[in-house]
């Protein structure tokens, strides 16, 4: 089928949630709605910090989410700060 023949849904006015957004955009071609986006010049971005991804043994991240619970802290700032700990207990 032609790109012309091919119909088209139109975007909706709203999305009840960023779910139903998602769906939508899941199974639409953005391509096939370059009319209704707008170009940007400029963009100010201002990073608030990075985040890496590490392996981690199951137990190990079940204790960490038990901590988190107990402490109202992210898994991730514990283990930044355990892993801290024990590498300046190393002198890295």
């Amino acid at each position: 089928m032609k790109k012309k023949d091919k119909k088209i849904d139109p975007i909706p006015e709203q999305f009840a949630s960023y779910e139903e957004a998602g769906k939508f955009w899941d199974s639409h071609d953005t391509t096939d709605y370059l009319d209704a986006f707008v170009d940007v010049d400029n963009v100010d971005v201002q990073l608030q910090g990075r985040k890496f991804e590490i392996d981690i043994d199951e137990d190990v991240m079940k204790l960490l989410k038990k901590e988190a619970k107990r402490t109202h802290k992210r898994p991730g700032r514990i283990a930044s700060q355990l892993l801290r700990k024990e590498l300046e207990t190393l002198h890295v």
